[in-house]
């Protein structure tokens, strides 16, 4: 367990960077081209991973990078691009906030990782503070906006939960670098015939492009994936609660938006619920539970002992 926290904080790199990818979406992309904006961020991510990994799909990694790069990529980029431009970026990042329950609903089926009762009060915990933080602002709430975001949190934890069970002996960097060159291409055509020609982009747009496609999404995804086949899934999905904090954080000191009580106590109640699911404060907590009883009554032999959370 002493090594957990290691894994969580690399895993913490994935949801920082995607809170404030909202903030640069919205203010150095245009509004008009969530297709091109999607492919742009994907495409270069993916060619760069691939020409650091330097091998191609082999097998049934041909389609499960189509699989995969729609579920992660192309579809959840549209999907966030479109969120993050409808909606301010605090709130914007606060609906993905979401995505523990569904990581741990998708992960109980898929891998067999049954949650522990810490983890879903981390979840509902963190939850209760997405709701303060979500409907008690000052603005008006874009109902299609929040419709897209929710869209995306459930289609990348589905995305996430399969990319670990698929990970085979592939390396974190493959298969990576295969699902963004995937979800990218997949996306051009599409594109091509309902936006156009690619936008054009001032310097501004472009240094938000790199922002997205090399930090937000190149070395994000490879340490989230990372963490996700060292830790359980509810626990790496209660770290990606650090999404809308840092979007708070972000639309706060440089969009001018505004924190209410409410909101604050949702913050709060947020960064509780990311401790609360690390596996390291889990054990100590089952221990102190268990220590009371080591001086009382027969201790079961280890072949009565049913094992949790595999």
């Amino acid at each position: 367990m002493e090594n957990t926290w290691r894994w969580s904080l690399l895993a913490a790199v994935a949801p920082v960077t995607w809170g404030a990818a909202y903030f640069v979406t919205a203010h150095t992309l245009p509004a008009t081209h969530p297709l091109w904006g999607s492919v742009l961020r994907a495409l270069p991510a993916g060619l760069v991973l691939l020409a650091l990994a330097r091998r191609a799909p082999r097998g049934a990694w041909w389609w499960r990078s189509l699989v995969l790069g729609t579920l992660n990529m192309s579809a959840f980029f549209v999907l966030v691009y479109v969120a993050a431009q409808r909606l301010p970026t605090s709130v914007a990042s606060t609906v993905m906030a979401v995505s523990p329950f569904a990581l741990v609903l998708v992960a109980w089926p898929l891998l067999g990782q049954r949650p522990r009762v810490a983890s879903l009060a981390g979840a509902g915990l963190g939850f209760a503070g997405v709701v303060a933080m979500l409907v008690t602002g000052s603005v008006r709430i874009d109902p299609l906006g929040v419709l897209a975001g929710a869209a995306a949190m459930v289609m990348s934890s589905v995305g996430f939960v399969l990319a670990t069970r698929w990970k085979d002996d592939v390396d974190v960097l493959t298969t990576t670098s295969w699902q963004l060159v995937a979800g990218g291409l997949l996306l051009v055509p599409v594109a091509v015939v309902v936006e156009g020609a690619p936008p054009a982009l001032d310097g501004r747009g472009w240094l938000g492009l790199a922002f997205l496609s090399l930090v937000a999404t190149a070395l994000a995804y490879v340490a989230w994936f990372t963490a996700l086949r060292h830790l359980p899934a509810s626990a790496v999905g209660l770290v990606g609660l650090l999404n809308p904090v840092t979007g708070v954080v972000v639309g706060l000191t440089l969009g001018g938006e505004r924190l209410t009580g409410l909101q604050t106590l949702g913050v709060v109640a947020v960064l509780a619920a990311v401790l609360l699911g690390q596996p390291s404060l889990q054990a100590r907590l089952r221990g102190r539970r268990a220590a009371p009883g080591r001086d009382h009554g027969p201790v079961r032999p280890p072949a009565q002992l049913t094992p949790v959370g595999r």
